[in-house]
């Protein structure tokens, strides 16, 4: 076995590898010996010499090191990837996932044991994101073991986040392997067909992780007036749409989303005149709609991630309020809110406490009836918690 360097821990620090946490940040390490370049793989010792873990060196990010393994006698080889990527896709085989819908998270970073890789399918597509110097570093090696497992007919690249920059690492996008991708992919999920942007759209294309709350907003949709704000391209709404809604007002600030989910409206059969599709800034636009006394039996809060860094929390905790709070004004007797957060430095027992406080500065009383979470195809290693970012609370108001 070589490795080309290591990593040694200050006294104290390896608490967090005794519980089997995959990260360890600059402030934890105390000396580097021969660590390589960016993604190479290093060992990591305790103080007094005890052998911890191996993982993938960075030095550009707070993340110093991303555990691979903590068996000291497993190699970090192409096998390594190749059993880890065998037992993702297994995993979400066992759920009837594939039977369900032809998209869904295949591995999920951290949480299925490839730190920094995130690989979604969208039929016969796989979209990919490398966001980690490690991951980076075995890309090559990924994307062969992919293609002889999958057998994908594309290989598409997203690698354009924020957390890429934070590696020290450049954006790259475009296509890796395979034909030529339409500008839209068209998906099936449940009883529903969505068309897809994975060159350009949110995240790699589609919020895979709200498949389940999209499933759940079915039972409160009949006969419903229905307002789904943050709409995107339409998930939330058109599956209210499908269940019976009397009206989905679905407000959205891009025109590109809003175009794609006009054509979904149309692709899955539905009315367009029971659905207005609304192009503004959602606070703004609701701050109207309750100067104007509209009601709406069930509304869908879905932002975007308002809190980058845990340095973010108190401003993304007054958006969260200030939008909770015009819902909650806008809901009808009875009405039901489903509000969320995908800021995983927003905890969820704050984010009870943000929409708590919506609900009683807007004079109304609200009970939860269901909590949310991300889809199983994003699983949550337990001994990373970082990997529950999505939360959301399903409330009844009197």
């Amino acid at each position: 076995m070589h490795t080309l360097g290591s990593v040694i821990l200050k006294p104290g620090r390896e608490k967090s590898l005794l519980r089997r946490h995959p990260w360890i940040f600059s402030g934890a390490v105390a000396g580097i010996e021969n660590a390589g370049k960016p993604g190479e793989t290093v060992d990591v010792f305790s103080s007094d010499g005890r052998w911890m873990a191996r993982g993938a060196y960075s030095p550009h990010s707070q993340i110093r090191v991303r555990i691979w393994t903590f068996d000291e006698q497993e190699e970090i080889t192409p096998a390594f990837f190749e059993d880890r990527l065998k037992r993702a896709i297994q995993s979400r085989n066992r759920l009837n996932i594939p039977e369900e819908s032809s998209a869904y998270r295949i591995v999920n970073a951290e949480s299925d044991g490839i730190p920094g890789f995130v690989v979604d399918r969208y039929g016969n597509t796989l979209v990919c994101q490398f966001l980690s110097s490690g991951a980076e570093a075995w890309k090559s090696v990924i994307i062969e073991m992919l293609n002889d497992l999958l057998d994908p007919s594309s290989i598409y690249e997203r690698s354009d986040s924020e957390a890429r920059k934070k590696e020290g690492l450049e954006p790259k996008k475009g296509l890796l392997t395979g034909n030529f991708i339409d500008d839209a992919i068209e998906i099936r999920e449940g009883p529903l067909r969505f068309l897809v942007d994975i060159k350009t759209g949110q995240k790699t294309g589609f919020y895979l992780d709200q498949r389940d709350n999209r499933a759940l907003v079915a039972r409160f949709a009949a006969d419903a007036r229905v307002l789904n704000g943050f709409a995107y391209t339409g998930g939330f709404g058109i599956r209210a749409l499908h269940s019976g809604a009397l009206e989905v007002t679905n407000v959205e600030t891009s025109p590109e989303a809003l175009h794609l989910l006009d054509k979904n409206i149309e692709l899955n059969g539905l009315n367009r005149s029971r659905g207005e599709n609304v192009k503004g800034d959602v606070f703004r636009v609701l701050r109207t709609y309750r100067d104007s006394r509209r009601e709406f039996d069930l509304i869908i809060l879905d932002p975007p991630k308002f809190a980058e860094a845990a340095s973010h929390i108190k401003s993304a905790s007054r958006g969260y309020k200030d939008i909770n709070i015009l819902a909650f004004k806008l809901l009808s007797p009875g009405g039901v809110l489903f509000t969320f957060s995908c800021s995983n430095h927003v905890e969820p027992a704050l984010f009870q406490k943000i929409v708590a406080d919506a609900a009683v500065d807007a004079g109304r009383m609200a009970q939860i009836i269901h909590q949310c979470h991300q889809a199983p195809d994003h699983p949550v290693s337990l001994n990373f918690p970082e990997g529950r970012y999505l939360k959301g609370i399903v409330a009844r108001v009197w």
